[in-house]
């Protein structure tokens, strides 16, 4: 079995070069919540060199804090913000002669597209122009993924392995004690449960549906080069490969 493991990237942490050789497709910050031009071209040059898929990650614009507190923003000015991210982004890509292989919402913007239509419309008209031929990474049974399918837009469902969900599917608040998962073994085995039951045990213990085509471990996740190392070591032994 191949498996996808993303991380977002270009965001500040400065792991770059020994975190993206142990992924297999990456999520570049393209300046909303971090990231600036030299941070975007960097980070491009660092996954093609080590054959990692290229991914945008726009967020809202936020900066103070890391784009993970929702901002209430009209339709035209998420927009606006939105693309302006993505044509700096693109636009890099093109002068590295990068393929720009997905894209995929941050933080507030992420989990918030995923239950609020007006903002799942939203997210997808700004990305439009960019979007044919491109997948989009969203939630399984989301708001957005139901919606960018009925526009006929690719997308890839996410799972993410360095976090715990709660039972209605989203994903336990960073404000609490619990919301990371840090230990490579438990990441290991919340991948292999995923994989063989194509269920997500939630915090609770109970179980919710699941299917994933690529699974998340955040760059800025304290122990993400640990993880990562250990998932590395580990999956050649039950037949996994990282790979997209």
């Amino acid at each position: 079995m191949k498996i996808d493991i993303n991380s977002d990237v270009g965001e500040g942490v400065g792991n770059e070069e020994v975190l993206v050789p142990l992924i297999s497709s990456c999520n570049i910050a393209c300046g909303g919540h971090a990231g600036d031009e030299n941070s975007i071209r960097q980070v491009i040059r660092i996954a093609k060199s080590n054959a990692v898929l290229i991914g945008a990650h726009p967020s809202y614009p936020d900066k103070e804090n890391f784009g993970r507190k929702t901002m209430i923003l009209s339709k035209e000015s998420l927009i606006e913000v939105l693309q302006k991210q993505l044509q700096l982004f693109f636009s890099i890509a093109k002068e590295e002669n990068a393929t720009v292989h997905h894209i995929k919402a941050h933080g507030a913007l992420y989990n918030d597209s995923a239950v609020h239509i007006d903002l799942a419309q939203a997210y997808l008209e700004a990305i439009a122009p960019f979007s044919d031929s491109i997948i989009v990474y969203v939630p399984y049974n989301s708001i957005i993924a139901q919606e960018a399918l009925k526009k006929g837009i690719k997308v890839a469902y996410e799972t993410f392995l360095d976090r715990n969900y709660n039972s209605d599917g989203s994903l336990v608040s960073r404000r609490q004690d619990n919301a990371l998962i840090e230990k490579p073994e438990k990441v290991l085995e919340h991948l292999l449960f995923i994989l063989k039951e194509h269920k997500i045990k939630t915090l609770n213990g109970t179980l919710i549906n699941s299917l994933s085509d690529t699974f998340c471990i955040h760059g800025d996740t304290v122990s993400a080069l640990k993880i990562l190392m250990y998932l590395h070591n580990e999956l050649p032994k039950y037949n996994i490969q990282i790979n997209p």
